[in-house]
């Protein structure tokens, strides 16, 4: 469907949707002026935005500084800590070892989120329910979020079970203007990836509305 198309490598990943010199190459050979990042990838990579700001080329996405904060999930959460945001409790550092893994989530106690700590989309996300799972997840994790997303950083958290995903969408432009678009109910997913989305949500209160 495309007008032009330009190839930037092998199928594999690492060598290709990952590889930002690669992307800005095809860029300037192409003569375009905005990226717009989609999704997943390098769409929350900070070093890629910072990569096209060099390069003269207009990133259609927030800020360097704004990516950092809150594309990778250990920072992010720790910046809604820092501002006495409700967040779910869990481990906000870099896991090292299996072992590791399995001491933090005996800790917070079962059942226990593993995430990947970059990018989203569901991807690098297991649930554990016990020892063996965390050991059989936190492997996995660090395996599919190092081919989704470049970088195998994973965390724990609790898993609240039977929870309601409701999100508020915020747009804010570079000449300080911000709006919010209303909330949206994305409670009905299959595989941690959202299915439905529902706006208003039926479920929330003109009053939790408006706190949140």
């Amino acid at each position: 469907m495309a007008d032009e198309a330009v190839p930037i490598g092998p199928a594999a990943a690492a060598q290709s949707y990952l590889d930002i010199g690669k992307i800005v190459a095809a860029a300037k050979a192409t003569g375009a002026e905005a990226i717009h990042p989609g999704y997943g990838f390098l769409s929350e990579n900070p070093a890629f935005a910072r990569a096209l700001e060099e390069a003269g080329i207009v990133f259609v996405g927030p800020n360097v500084g704004a990516i950092e904060a809150m594309g990778d999930k250990i920072e992010s959460k720790k910046l809604a800590a820092k501002a006495k945001v409700s967040t779910v409790p869990g481990y906000l550092g870099v896991i090292g070892s299996t072992k590791e893994a399995v001491k933090i989530a005996e800790e917070i106690g079962y059942p226990v989120m593993i995430k990947a700590s970059a990018g989203g989309g569901g991807k690098g996300m297991r649930i554990a329910y016990n020892r063996k799972e965390v050991e059989e997840g936190f492997a996995s994790s660090q395996s599919e979020a190092r081919s989704s997303f470049g970088d195998d950083r994973v965390f724990i958290e609790k898993y609240i079970e039977e929870p309601r995903h409701i999100e508020i969408q915020v747009l804010g432009d570079k000449h300080g203007h911000v709006i919010h678009l209303g909330e949206r109910e994305c409670s009905i997913q299959r595989r941690n990836q959202k299915v439905v989305e529902e706006a208003p949500s039926p479920f929330i209160d003109a009053k939790t509305r408006e706190a949140m």
